[in-house]
């Protein structure tokens, strides 16, 4: 297997990624925001998708993320707060407005979130995407979602 050499504009693979979820959610709205947020993860990440999974009778299916991805819950200030202090910090961030919950057609959303400013937003989740210690130390006091 051939190392990986970074030029100056690449970073390094992704070492964690945590989800954190909004504690007021009921489970379904909340499982619905974990999986959307997710699949964006594994769009921007795709390094982070693994090899794919063949079973015993060399049936294939596509790889899953090689990492686990805590689902953590939090207040909607504290969504607020994460968010900014990715940005502030060059963390990689996927946020899911309230928006996207509340409608069903991509281009009212699109256009929703456009109207609004960064500070303005509510968020039902957001996935933070980094190194371990960076990731880590940001959401380590939040508990599991419930």
């Amino acid at each position: 297997m051939n190392p990986i050499v970074f030029t100056e504009t690449e970073t390094p693979s992704p070492e964690r990624c945590v989800i954190v979820i909004n504690e007021n959610l009921p489970a379904g709205k909340a499982a619905n925001a974990a999986a959307v947020i997710a699949l964006t993860v594994g769009q921007r990440h795709p390094i982070l998708v693994g090899s794919p999974l063949i079973d015993a009778d060399q049936k294939e299916y596509p790889g899953l993320i090689q990492m686990g991805i805590p689902v953590l819950a939090a207040s909607t200030l504290e969504l607020k707060t994460l968010a900014r202090v990715c940005q502030q910090q060059g963390l990689d961030r996927v946020i899911f407005p309230v928006e996207g919950q509340e409608t069903t057609h991509y281009g009212e959303f699109i256009a929703s979130v456009a109207s609004q400013k960064t500070e303005e937003l509510r968020l039902l989740g957001i996935a933070i995407i980094g190194g371990k210690k960076a990731v880590r130390k940001l959401t380590s006091a939040y508990k599991l979602f419930a």
